[in-house]
């Protein structure tokens, strides 16, 4: 396929010796920095690339996100702590100008036999085609820009629904493959799921992410031109803080992964610091 904005914006170089050069891109930013789905997405490019296995795709990652790194030169620091006979496991930092920004741990692998296998279904929404893109406001940051979003699930944001509940249909505006890459930023580019519980906007940095990757196959499979459909929810708030439990799911209803992050609550004035 065709290199895309998306590829060119998580592009990596290898430096030698588990090093790779990333580019952070203003384009792909939230209000406090780069999106953390973005960034997600650098550290799993850099650990495929480490790793060189395409028999071991990206079955899960957590990243903790220590301070939102400016636009320019990333460096991805990657190792591979273990690699055993079905499953590989490995660490990445990334750093920009000596300061250290994400730190990451990935596991890497094959399928097992499948002694065991069952999924919900899919939530019943509206056809990508049925629904009319998202206009984002011109004030909205970078991200909401890149990604054509379509909501069909919860309130609307700002209007004190009774639930923290939101999520719809994305895709990027150029064709991309459903890697572990883009899923990643599928992940964390939809608006934090408590925005219907609220009257007015405030920040949400993410603390740490996690992102399952259920079915590598399947999401190899789909067709690039097609949408992913995320479904966000919060159950808890408290001391500044909330979690968020998303699901990512392919238009034929197969679950293509799961995510759960920690955020923060901070206030207009500091989410723009």
């Amino acid at each position: 396929m065709p290199e895309t904005a998306f590829d060119r914006a998580t592009a990596v170089a290898a430096l030698g010796g588990g090093a790779w050069r990333a580019h952070s891109s203003p384009e792909w930013s939230a209000p406090r920095g780069p999106n953390g789905g973005y960034l997600a997405a650098i550290v799993v490019r850099a650990m495929q690339a480490e790793l060189a296995d395409p028999q071991r795709p990206a079955r899960s990652i957590t990243l903790h996100y220590l301070r939102p790194p400016g636009p320019g030169e990333l460096r991805v620091d990657v190792v591979v702590e273990r690699t055993g006979r079905r499953l590989s496991t490995l660490g990445a930092r990334v750093v920009q100008d000596g300061r250290l920004c994400v730190i990451a741990i990935g596991a890497f692998s094959g399928g097992y036999e499948p002694l065991a296998e069952y999924s919900a279904a899919m939530p019943e929404v509206p056809s990508w085609e049925e629904v009319e893109p998202l206009d984002p406001h011109p004030q909205a940051p970078p991200i909401a820009h890149r990604v054509e979003q379509r909501p069909v699930i919860g309130a609307q944001p700002f209007s004190g629904a009774a639930e923290a509940l939101s999520g719809g249909w994305m895709r990027l505006h150029e064709p991309h493959p459903m890697d572990a890459p883009a899923l990643a930023l599928y992940a964390d580019a939809w608006l934090p799921s408590l925005f219907p519980r609220l009257h007015a906007p405030i920040g949400a940095p993410t603390i740490d992410l996690t992102i399952h990757f259920r079915a590598p196959a399947a999401a190899a499979a789909v067709d690039p031109a097609s949408p992913v459909l995320g479904v966000f929810r919060s159950e808890y708030a408290a001391d500044g803080l909330f979690e968020e439990d998303g699901e990512l799911w392919a238009a034929d209803g197969r679950l293509l992964a799961h995510s759960r992050q920690l955020a923060l609550l901070v206030s207009p004035a500091g989410a723009r610091s």
